[in-house]
Parts: structure tokens; C-alpha cells; sequence
């Protein structure tokens, strides 16, 4: 057995160590196979390892990009990261679009699925792909296409809209992009989904809010509305609002206050500033606050009901 350390091996920028990276290395078949029972290698694919310290290290997107790049690095014929897999390399939301990596051919060879890796065949434009630290992937505008192609309207508009928030594309780009793309029969939905599309949503959440208010009739609220005094001090910015009706929505996502906790704050700091905020915007306004989280979602029917129950509330209170 060799007794060469895995430390005497520099990880690629990409952290991925292929089969015949190690055997160059001076490592045989048994030793990657003790390795990766032990935990110092974690196999990411067939033929492509990663340190197994690093994988714990990782949270979700970053394994799934990991492991894009293997698959990326795997590949027999020429090709990118498309979809949700070039999604997590630009950095923007991908809900619920399960581990498959997916690829766009360049070769314009047939489609192929297997071993969650999913080769898809599109007719591509320069302005298509792009790279990123190295890695070819497509662009912020096909990304957002593909992604209406391969998931339904809310997942789509989850991404689509992380996409604009992040200015990797723009509405412009994607009608004109789409425009032409009409002869894809997958596309059924780009033109709901671009009329849904709005940079100003910060987090799935607030995108999938959103488009429950669609699905469900409701009237369209405004994202990250700014709520100021008679003077024009800002008070505070609200996730959703519908200054009309007096209701305003703040979606509670789990990473919410983590996210936004300032220097030296606990979280528990963290959720009395926002209940402190919360008082300031209703006595300032008048209106109600409806909170919803994730569970919220997935009961769209009971979710709309208590949002049409808060406007109707709001429009007795301003009768009387």
C-alpha cells in the first residue's frame, strides 16, 4: 500500500480531483477505495473525489456546485452548466430543483439523462454562454429561459427573478432572447413568467409569495415597499405591501434574521428590531401586518383566505 499523503495534493481552484489526478499522484485503485471509506476522499461521481474535510464544510448550494463542477469536468463532449446548475455558479435562488446537474451540449447531439445528470440540446447564440471562474455556463438570460423550460411557473420565477435582482440580466434581454425561442414547444409559460418577473423580490420566499398571490386571485402587491412619515423619513421597507388596501406582508424565512443581524446582534436581538420596526410602520400608517413562513406556502388556499380576511379588516376599520 502506498503511504503517500493525500496533503502532498493541491485541490484544483474547482476542488475536484479526478481518478487519474490521483493515480498520477502515485496512488492505486485500492488506495482511492480506502481512502474514500475512511472519509479522507469523498467521491463526488464516478471518477471524481473531493477532500471529505472540505465536503462536510459545505452547505447545499456549495456541494451541488461541487459537484456540477465534476460532472462538468466528466463530460465526453463539449458542453456548460445550464438550468439550476448555472444558477448556483451566478450565485441567484434555486428552489427545490433536486441534485441533478445539468449541462447544455454544445455539440448539438441528442438529449440525454442518467446518474442525476441531465445533457440538454438547445439551439445556443454567443451571447448564450459566458464563464465564470473558469467554468463555462450560460448566460444570466438563457439561465432564466432554460429555467422556465425545465421547471413550472414558481420555481421558474424564483430564479428568473434572482436572475434580475442580481443584474445578470434584465427585462429587456428576456423578451427579446425569448422572442426568439418561440419554437420551443417547452415554453408555454415564459410569457406568464416574464409578466410575473420583477427584480425587486429579495428571497424565494418573497417570490413564491408572490406568485401565490397570482395563483390565488389576488390583487399584486408591491416588493420592497418603502414606507416613509409626512416628512419623508423612511421608517422601514416592507417585503410586500398594498398601500391601497392598508395591508402589508413580511415573509419569515429561516436564514431572515441571520441574514440581516447586525455587528454583535443575537438573533433574538435581531427579531425585537424587527418587531420594533414592525410597531413603528403600523402606528405610522395604520395598517396590518400579516407575517407568513415556508409552511404558509404549501397551504395556498388557507394562506389567501387570511390575507383577503386582513383586507377586508383593514377596509371595516377605515369605514367606521
Amino acid at each position: 500500500m502506498t503511504t503517500l499523503s493525500l496533503n502532498s495534493i493541491q485541490l484544483r481552484h474547482d476542488h475536484v480531483l479526478m481518478t487519474h489526478e490521483l493515480l498520477t499522484a502515485g496512488y492505486d485503485d485500492r488506495d482511492i477505495t480506502r481512502m474514500v471509506r475512511s472519509g479522507e476522499l469523498h467521491r463526488l461521481r464516478h471518477g471524481a473525489y473531493t477532500f471529505g474535510a472540505l465536503w462536510k464544510e459545505l452547505d447545499q448550494v456549495e456541494r451541488r456546485k461541487l459537484v456540477a463542477h465534476a460532472t462538468l469536468r466528466s463530460a465526453r463532449s463539449p458542453a456548460a452548466l445550464a438550468g439550476p446548475s448555472a444558477a448556483d455558479v451566478l450565485g441567484v435562488p434555486v428552489w427545490d430543483m433536486g441534485d441533478t446537474t445539468h449541462l447544455v451540449r454544445l455539440d448539438q447531439l441528442a438529449n440525454r439523462r442518467k446518474c442525476n445528470k441531465a445533457q440538454h440540446r438547445g439551439s445556443l447564440l454567443v451571447e448564450d454562454l459566458t464563464v465564470r471562474d473558469g467554468v463555462p455556463l450560460t448566460s444570466g438570460t438563457r439561465t432564466a429561459l432554460d429555467m422556465i423550460a425545465i421547471g413550472d411557473i414558481a420555481h421558474a420565477l424564483v430564479t428568473v427573478n434572482g436572475l434580475l435582482h442580481a443584474g445578470e440580466t434584465t427585462p429587456e434581454l428576456l423578451q427579446r432572447r425569448a422572442a426568439g425561442m418561440q419554437h420551443d414547444p417547452h415554453t408555454a409559460d415564459t410569457g406568464i413568467v416574464l409578466d410575473l418577473a420583477d427584480p425587486r423580490p429579495e428571497s424565494a420566499g418573497e417570490s413564491l409569495t408572490v406568485y401565490l398571490c397570482w395563483a390565488q386571485g389576488l390583487p399584486m402587491p408591491i416588493p420592497q415597499f418603502e414606507v416613509r412619515d409626512r416628512n419623508g423619513r423612511l421608517i422601514g421597507r416592507v417585503d410586500l405591501a398594498w398601500p391601497e388596501l392598508g395591508v402589508f406582508l413580511e415573509f419569515d424565512g429561516k436564514l431572515k434574521y441571520e441574514r440581516y443581524r447586525r455587528p454583535g446582534e443575537s438573533v433574538a436581538d435581531a427579531v425585537l428590531r424587527e418587531k420594533q420596526r414592525e410597531d413603528a410602520i403600523r402606528e405610522a400608517t395604520g395598517w396590518r401586518c400579516i407575517r407568513i413562513v415556508w409552511a404558509d406556502l404549501f397551504q395556498p388556499e388557507r394562506t389567501a383566505a387570511r390575507i383577503r380576511a386582513a383586507f377586508a379588516a383593514r377596509h371595516r376599520l377605515s369605514a367606521a
